[in-house]
């Protein structure tokens, strides 16, 4: 018997007791290695829901997360007991039409863990012990630690975030949200070419963490005087989940440019449609990542990403609530992550 952190209902998180489910011949018994809590199980534990997606029953929260192999199937190729893994969430059906075009993060059938998005849900990795088919897994051999492997989902966000944008070699990208996505957009920013990535938050500690991942510049986006944040980049990044940051976003791009929205926003948020449609401007979503979730766990393995600076704290799961309350007090944690007692 193992423990799993459920949640009930908004600020009714519990450890419960959960029984690992049966070995099938593709399938990999884990324990927890780090679970990073995201901005989605906040919302979760907060309101009982994230987006549209709303908790209808019990659900074990935790999608960015690594693993200890401990058992295999008898058909198991990839891994083998002892090595450490990174955990993709997503599990697309492999047969709808966007996943045969190549967007599989827009399945029609996803099975994301951690997720209210189907019922019964797909209950997440905040668990001592879970199994999971190997097809979700890879292998990690390399000297980089539990945690940094952790964050291999949040920065496939950042990464699919940065190709949306389109091409970035040489030009200003301005991101708004200092936290955890947009520290990870500043990450794919710089990998992917960009001359000058300018993180933008109203909060001084997360723009310390984006200019320790590579930021060349920080502005306070609650400034008395925000000319600095007129005309000020060919592609912003909306990362923030906050309406006001759409809005610098929106009038910080120059004409013609592109912004993409990756943060979650309120259910109504004003648009200025016809600013866009004067200044020409592209307007595009990011959700979840596809393919980038390898390039992910390659940049990390390898440290041409390192996030270690993001990783302010691990709790053990039997702390989960104090590790929940420290990742909503913005001002003194990034990335809090649960682990294995």
């Amino acid at each position: 018997m193992s423990l799993a952190c459920t949640l009930h209902a908004p600020l009714d998180l519990r450890l419960d007791a959960c029984e690992p489910a049966p070995l099938g011949p593709h399938d990999v018994q884990l324990r927890l290695g780090a679970g990073g809590i995201c901005g989605s199980d906040l919302h979760y534990y907060r309101e009982g829901r994230a987006g549209a997606f709303t908790i209808r029953e019990p659900l074990v929260p935790g999608h960015e997360a690594s693993g200890v192999v401990e058992r295999v199937g008898s058909e198991v190729s990839r891994v083998q007991p002892g090595q450490k893994v990174a955990i993709n969430p997503s599990h697309p059906c492999g047969h709808c039409d966007y996943c045969r075009a190549g967007r599989s993060n827009l399945c029609r059938h996803m099975f994301f863990l951690g997720s209210a998005s189907v019922f019964p849900h797909a209950q997440g990795m905040f668990r001592e012990r879970f199994v999971l088919g190997e097809r979700q897994l890879t292998p990690i051999d390399e000297d980089v630690s539990l945690g940094e492997i952790a964050c291999a989902e949040p920065l496939s966000v950042g990464l699919h975030a940065a190709r949306r944008a389109g091409e970035l070699l040489g030009k200003t990208v301005l991101i708004t949200g200092g936290g955890t996505i947009g520290c990870m957009c500043v990450i794919a920013a710089r990998l992917a070419g960009a001359a000058e990535v300018v993180a933008c938050d109203i909060a001084d500690r997360p723009l310390e963490m984006a200019r320790r991942v590579g930021a060349d510049r920080t502005l306070r986006g609650d400034a008395t005087d925000n000319a600095a944040l007129t005309d000020l980049a060919d592609v912003a990044i909306e990362a923030a989940g906050s309406a006001a940051a759409l809005a610098t976003c929106l009038a910080a791009v120059k004409r013609g440019g592109r912004v993409v929205q990756v943060g979650t926003l309120p259910a109504e948020v004003p648009f200025p449609a016809n600013a866009v449609m004067v200044r020409e401007l592209d307007y595009a979503g990011a959700f979840r990542a596809d393919v980038e979730f390898d390039w992910a766990v390659q940049a990390i393995r390898t440290r041409r990403a390192d996030v270690r600076p993001l990783i302010s704290a691990q709790l053990p799961l039997a702390q989960a609530q104090q590790a929940f309350e420290l990742a909503l007090d913005r001002s003194r944690s990034t990335k809090v992550q649960l682990v294995a007692d």
